[in-house]
């Protein structure tokens, strides 16, 4: 005896969404069961949460079940917040259930579409939509730095308000931090500094005139007991040409280059004995055309403490290292190393310096005998970490192979 099988597939069709208490049109008469509009499918499903004024509570799982009316089951469940993102969710084999498989987010509106069919693969859906209640404890980002066109070596900043100590909870933060680079960076991470501040650098540098939009989508979503993810302001920068200053402490000449060439070459004097300038790649922090600088403000005193008015003054640490005019020690220029960490020029190749720097480029120093520039704490540090050790700083990196992502990983795993 011949059986004909039953038809599972849906044939897409537009969808009348409508708040819970209304359904959509249902289907015609034609004796094709899938040629109308889905029916409404509130005699079928049967949802754990109700719709109404009152929020509900965001710990409590999503689950919506099929009463098993005229051989009916669910088909798909589409759960979608006030912001546009989806519910995860697991549908049972069988399609008498479906329940989320994440919390919910905290202080939004849940739209929930459940598409069903019954025992002659006629469709049904049923629209129900409700509210959660806000959170208790909110995790706040602020993003830096400020927004402006920056060079091509400044790293992203990540603050939060409440320590996150947790792996998970922090793969969460990174995962809702988006960077939006274009042209398109093929390879960045978050690195953890501390429990309440992170910071993201491309594998290189950024591409000269490039852009970056930096945003949270944390709003909402649980991050820990009681503690959940609050709206974020966005930032957005623009990258200017690619800026590389390398500071040779040996020779006791600087060599500035713009996009790949040199454009200039400058007698210098870089930190003396006992002073050394610190070696390593270093990001321009600001600008001042005028700073007095005391010894006794970094720990200088005695037959080495000073008092200068200093003139084109570019800073790359926040202890003080800067680039400036040093007209005192011109005949030292290109010959020894005379300072106390900072690297000096003359009056006109610092202003020509100072006009030709901005804040993100890159200053590295070499050949000196001094310490290396820390990663953190003292200005950006970042580029003198490798890739491979930057990663690790990462909660959702850490232990992966190098050029994938954890979904990478995932989508590329062999079919069994």
């Amino acid at each position: 005896m011949s059986h004909t099988p039953r038809l599972w597939t849906v044939v897409s069709c537009s969808l009348l969404v409508a708040s819970f208490g209304a359904g959509a049109t249902a289907c015609g008469g034609d004796d094709n069961p899938l040629s109308g509009h889905p029916y409404d499918a509130a005699a079928q499903v049967a949802f754990n949460q109700t719709a109404g004024s009152r929020p509900v509570d965001p710990d409590r799982p999503l689950e919506v079940t099929a009463k098993g009316v005229d051989g009916s089951r669910i088909t798909d469940v589409t759960a979608v917040d006030t912001h546009g993102r989806r519910l995860a969710g697991e549908l049972s084999a069988k399609g008498d259930r479906w329940h989320s498989t994440v919390p919910l987010a905290a202080g939004v509106r849940y739209t929930v579409t459940v598409a069903t069919e019954d025992e002659r693969g006629a469709p049904g859906q049923r629209t129900l939509s409700f509210e959660t209640t806000p959170a208790k404890k909110l995790l706040k980002v602020e993003f830096g730095p400020e927004e402006g066109t920056y060079g091509v070596g400044q790293p992203l900043d990540a603050t939060l308000n409440e320590p996150v100590t947790d792996k998970a909870a922090r793969a969460l933060v990174e995962r809702a931090l988006v960077v939006d680079a274009k042209p398109h960076v093929l390879e960045g991470a978050w690195h953890w500094i501390d429990d309440t501040h992170i910071q993201y650098r491309p594998k290189d540098y950024w591409p000269a005139h490039s852009s970056v939009t930096l945003r949270s989508n944390l709003e909402g979503i649980k991050i820990g007991d009681d503690m959940h993810g609050a709206a974020s302001t966005p930032l957005k920068l623009e990258f200017g040409d690619r800026v590389e200053v390398i500071t040779n402490a040996a020779s006791h000449w600087m060599t500035f280059k713009r996009n790949g060439e040199v454009v200039s070459s400058l007698p210098i004097t870089t930190g003396k004995p006992g002073f050394a300038t610190r070696n390593g790649t270093k990001v321009v922090l600001g600008k001042q055309y005028f700073v007095r600088m005391r010894g006794d403000t970094v720990g200088i005193g005695g037959s080495e403490y000073y008092n200068l008015p200093v003139y084109w003054a570019t800073r790359v640490t926040w202890s003080g290292e800067y680039v400036h005019a040093a007209p005192w020690s011109i005949g030292s220029h290109g010959y020894a190393n005379v300072s106390h960490g900072c690297t000096g020029m003359s009056t006109g190749n610092a202003a020509w310096f100072y006009e030709n720097i901005r804040e993100g480029d890159l200053v590295t120093v070499v050949n000196s005998i001094g310490d290396w520039m820390p990663t953190f704490g003292n200005g950006y540090g970042a580029w003198n970490l490798d890739w491979k050790e930057w990663r690790e700083g990462s909660a959702l990196l850490k232990g992966t192979q190098e050029g994938r992502s954890p979904v990478d990983s995932a989508r590329l795993r062999p079919q069994v």
